[in-house]
C-alpha cells in the first residue's frame, strides 16, 4: 500500500505563486509514476501535471504549461507542484496520485491507483 498527504494549499491573488507538497509513504518502490490532478466544484477530475518515478519524464495539461512545475525528491519520496501565475480558473481542489501498475504516465486518473486526501487552492480574481 502508498499512502500520500498533500499539503501547501490556500488562498492567493491572481498572479500569485504557491508550492504544494505530497508525501509519500508506504511501499513506495512499487511506484512507476505520480501526478497531480484537480477538481473544481462541478467538474470532472483533471490530470494536471505527471512525472515518471524516478525518470524525470513530464507531461503537463495544456492549460498549465509554462505556469506549473512537477518535480521530486526521490530521496524524501515527495512530490512537488510548482505553480505560478495562478488564474482564478486554478482554483480548485487539488490532489496527488501514485500508480503502481507499469505502462505509459498519462494524465488520466483512472490509471491512478492510490489518492490523497487533497488540498485547497482558491485564486482570486
Amino acid at each position: 500500500q502508498v499512502q500520500l498527504v498533500e499539503s501547501g494549499g490556500g488562498s492567493v491573488p491572481g498572479g500569485g505563486s504557491l508550492r504544494l507538497t505530497c508525501a509519500a509513504s508506504g511501499y513506495t518502490v512499487s511506484i512507476s509514476c505520480m501526478g497531480w490532478f484537480r477538481q473544481a466544484p462541478g467538474k470532472e477530475r483533471e490530470g494536471v501535471a505527471v512525472i515518471y518515478n524516478g525518470g524525470g519524464v513530464t507531461y503537463y495539461a495544456d492549460s498549465v504549461k509554462g505556469r506549473f512545475t512537477i518535480s521530486q525528491d526521490t530521496a524524501k519520496n515527495t512530490l512537488y507542484l510548482q505553480m505560478n501565475s495562478l488564474k482564478p480558473e486554478d482554483t480548485a481542489m487539488y490532489y496527488c496520485a501514485a500508480r503502481v501498475r507499469g505502462g505509459y504516465c498519462v494524465k488520466d486518473p483512472i490509471y491512478f491507483e492510490h489518492w490523497g486526501q487533497g488540498t485547497q487552492v482558491t485564486v482570486s480574481s
